[in-house]
């Protein structure tokens, strides 16, 4: 399982013309699911999600968690982070879970956040062709693969 984290000022999930999310201060957080993926990954990334340390505090210090700063999250799932490039130029996608085992484990890993943050966690729609704003703040991006613990 991996996540590409966003430290965002706003961002929102756009579907079909009509905004499915938005939030003010908070994480965008972009989910891919592999095909080996179970219950530990999701544990694993949920803590790491809900307790990075990425938004500044009193000092200007990267020293605050999302739950720290009562920010909001979305959660956006992404099978393309789960691409291999390692041969040629199309990416494989082979890597990443189908449709069957991806749903649970998405609704699984967004239902755990937002019990580990004490608030709703915005969503995409899985499979939906979506348009995903945000305005990334610093900018902060962090990737975290939960098979290289």
């Amino acid at each position: 399982m991996r996540v590409v984290i966003q430290r965002v000022s706003s961002a929102s999930v756009v579907i079909g013309g009509r905004i499915k999310c938005a939030i003010g201060p908070g994480l965008l957080v972009l989910l891919g699911i592999g095909n080996d993926d179970d219950g530990s990954d999701i544990e694993y990334l949920v803590g790491k999600t809900a307790g990075l340390r990425i938004f500044n505090d009193e000092q200007g210090v990267m020293n605050l968690s999302v739950t720290d700063i009562g920010g909001d999250i979305v959660v956006v799932s992404q099978f393309t982070l789960m691409a291999s490039t390692r041969k040629g130029k199309r990416p494989s996608y082979t890597d990443a879970a189908g449709h069957e085992k991806a749903v649970p484990l998405y609704e699984e890993f967004c239902r755990r956040l937002s019990e580990v943050i004490g608030k709703p966690v915005g969503t995409g729609e899985f499979g939906a062709d979506m348009k995903v704003q945000l305005t990334n703040d610093g900018p902060v991006t962090i990737c975290i693969d939960s098979k290289l613990r």
